[in-house]
């Protein structure tokens, strides 16, 4: 930002956008506030005021008078061979008292109101210049709801800047909307200061404090590309695991035990005749024996 205390001859337009996020037509800039005045100086005094008067000064330390002790003299004045001593609680003690130490003061700077207010305008002016100002049509919440605000800051594509929202007085929905969103600031317009604007990289203020009413229009629902899923594009298809060749001795294997298996068959039925003649034989014994008997 350079160093310009006279305003410029240029009118400033701000992009202009619904409580939604759509946009609409881009509306002038007041040329009483933002006629291209930034004074560098001034803005730098208004600011390191306002960051001094944040501080409460309430540091403090005991002078000697003030520590617990130290009533007596720690010896006699003479005939010890030490140096002489009046009291334990003396500076140069361990626990004695501080000297010059910090005692409880303001901290308090005072800026003329004309120069708060050229800086204010100067800080206005820096940010139009790098078209970092948003105009809101109107913020209406019935309730606080965050994500409503969020959802604009990011359809608006600055969900990842330092965002100053100004609105039109205080409105709490709006503020309490925003309190937990760690880089949205929302305050009334009237309220802000250098400091805050200097400290936003994009400001959003609403219409009627600036003094532009307008007519409300319809919402557009954000246009979003639907992104082809590739994953089954990415998805292998894996093959099923090839067979190995047999090896010789699975082969020699595979050829021996259906001949086994037709031998086997073939004892067995050769046996089962065997059996049926020893039994049958067996039978026929008794019967010689018994004829036998008879004809003795």
């Amino acid at each position: 930002m350079a160093d310009n205390t006279t305003p410029t001859a240029q009118s400033f337009q701000a992009s202009a956008f619904t409580a939604g996020g759509t946009a609409r037509d881009k509306v002038a800039l007041p040329e009483t506030l933002f006629d291209g005045t930034v004074n560098m100086p001034v803005m730098h005094q208004a600011v390191k005021a306002y960051l001094a008067n944040q501080r409460q000064g309430n540091a403090a330390t005991k002078i000697r008078k003030y520590v617990t002790g130290g009533n007596q003299k720690p010896w006699k004045q003479k005939g010890t061979g030490r140096a002489r001593q009046g009291s334990t609680r003396a500076p140069h003690w361990v626990g004695g008292g501080t000297v010059f130490g910090p005692i409880p003061r303001s901290y308090a700077q005072y800026v003329p109101r004309q120069v708060r207010a050229l800086a204010r305008k100067s800080a206005f002016n820096a940010r139009a210049r790098e078209d970092a100002v948003i105009v809101i049509d109107r913020f209406e919440y019935d309730a606080p709801k965050t994500s409503r605000l969020k959802a604009l800051v990011d359809r608006l594509g600055v969900g990842d800047k330092k965002v100053l929202i100004l609105t039109d007085g205080a409105k709490t929905n709006v503020f309490l909307s925003g309190r937990n969103l760690p880089t949205v600031h929302v305050m009334p317009y009237g309220d802000v200061s250098t400091y805050h604007i200097l400290w936003s990289d994009v400001v959003l203020i609403e219409g009627t404090a600036i003094g532009h009413t307008l007519a409300p229009i319809a919402e557009k629902e954000p246009t979003t590309t639907k992104k082809a899923s590739t994953k089954a594009k990415n998805v292998k298809v894996e093959a099923a695991p090839a067979k190995k060749a047999p090896t010789k001795k699975a082969a020699a294997k595979a050829e021996k035990a259906p001949v086994k298996k037709k031998a086997a068959k073939t004892a067995a039925k050769s046996k089962a005749p065997a059996k049926k003649a020893k039994a049958a034989a067996k039978k026929a014994k008794p019967a010689a024996k018994s004829t036998k008997k008879k004809g003795k």
